[in-house]
C-alpha cells in the first residue's frame, strides 16, 4: 500500500480511537444523550478528522443503528449498556471502533468482556489467505464458549476510502464461502454478543440517512439539499441533526420530501428478536503480508 495512503488509515484510525475513548469517558447516568454524541462528534472535528457516520448510541436491546435526533431528551440510565460505534475519516480514509459501556452497575461485566475476547480471537485469525468464514467461527465459538450467542444477521465489513461497507462481509457465525482475504485489505471486525435469541431486525427510524439514488427533484429547496448532501458525505452515512446548517430553517421539510421521492432512506433500528442485551466491540484492521495491524489500537 501506498506510504501516504497508509498514514491517512492509521490516523483516521487513531482519531477514531481517541474520539471513541473521549466519548467513553462522557457516557454517565443523567447526562443528555444529544450533549454527549454532539460533544464526541465536535471533538473529531477540533482534532482535524471528519466522521465517517453519525455516532451511534446503541441502547440495552438494540443491536445497532441509532443516533440522537435534533428533538432526542432521553438522557443514559443507571444500567443501561450502551454500545458506543464512532467512526472518522481523514479525506475519506475511514476508521471504525465501537465499545460497550455499563452505566452504573456491573451487572454485565461477563457478556461485554465476551465481546471483546470475541474480537481478540477474530484478530488473532485474520490474515492474508484466511477466508472470512473462519474468523466468524473464531468469533462463534468464543462466544458460545462463554454461554451466550452472536448475532448472527450482524456482520463486520470490508472499508476502503468514502467506502464504509465495500463488498466484504466478515461474519460473526461459521460460514462457508466468502470473501479469502488479502494484504491491503481493510476490514472492521465487530463481534456482537447477546442473551437473546441471536438474531436483529426492526423498521423504527434510527436518524440515520444514506442517499438511496440521485434524481432531479423539482422543488429548490430539497434540489439544494441533496447537492450539499452530496458533496458534504460523499456518499457515507449521515444524521437528520447534521442537516441544519444546511438549511437553518428548512431541513427537516426538505429531507421529508426527499424521502418521499426516494432519494434518501434511513437504517432501521436494529432490535435483538429475543430481547436479549446486546454488548460489541470493534476494530479496524488492516490485513498485511504476515497477519494483521489494528488500526483503531
Amino acid at each position: 500500500m501506498d506510504i501516504n495512503k497508509l498514514e491517512k488509515w492509521k490516523e483516521a484510525g487513531k482519531l477514531a480511537h481517541d474520539a471513541l475513548h473521549f466519548g467513553k469517558r462522557l457516557i454517565e447516568e443523567g447526562k443528555s444523550m444529544l450533549d454527549i454524541t454532539e460533544k464526541i462528534e465536535n471533538y473529531v472535528y477540533d482534532n482535524g478528522g471528519k466522521l465517517a457516520f453519525p455516532t451511534n448510541l446503541a441502547i440495552n436491546n438494540v443491536g445497532a443503528h441509532w443516533t440522537p435526533s435534533t428533538k432526542t431528551t432521553e438522557k443514559f440510565q443507571k444500567g443501561d449498556l450502551v454500545k458506543l460505534d464512532v467512526g472518522v475519516h481523514i479525506d475519506g480514509y475511514i476508521g471504525d471502533n465501537a465499545l460497550t459501556v455499563e452505566v452504573g452497575t456491573e451487572k454485565y461485566g461477563k457478556l461485554i468482556d465476551t465481546s471483546r475476547e470475541a474480537l481478540n480471537a477474530a484478530i488473532e485469525v485474520a490474515g492474508p489467505g484466511i477466508n472470512v468464514g473462519m474468523i466468524g467461527y473464531a468469533v462463534q465459538t468464543t462466544i458460545e464458549n462463554r454461554g451466550y450467542k452472536p448475532i448472527a444477521n450482524l456482520t463486520g465489513h470490508g472499508i476502503k476510502r468514502y467506502n464504509l461497507h465495500s463488498g466484504i462481509s466478515v461474519p460473526n457465525v461459521k460460514e462457508n464461502g466468502g470473501a479469502v482475504l488479502k494484504p491491503g485489505d481493510i476490514i472492521a471486525i465487530e463481534p456482537f454478543v447477546t442473551d437473546g435469541a441471536g438474531r436483529v431486525g426492526g423498521k423504527r427510524n434510527s436518524n440515520i440517512y444514506h442517499v438511496r439514488q440521485v434524481r432531479n427533484i423539482r422543488d429548490e429547496k430539497a434540489a439544494e439539499m441533496i447537492d450539499e448532501i452530496q458533496h458534504r458525505y460523499k456518499g457515507l452515512p449521515f444524521a437528520e441533526r447534521w442537516l441544519h446548517d444546511i438549511q437553518t430553517n428548512d431541513a427537516a421539510n426538505s429531507l421529508t420530501k426527499l424521502m418521499r421521492a426516494g432519494i434518501i432512506s434511513y437504517y432501521p433500528v436494529l432490535d435483538e428478536l429475543g430481547k436479549g442485551m446486546v454488548a460489541q466491540s470493534e476494530h479496524t484492521v488492516l490485513i498485511t503480508n504476515s497477519g494483521s495491524e489494528v488500526l483503531t489500537n
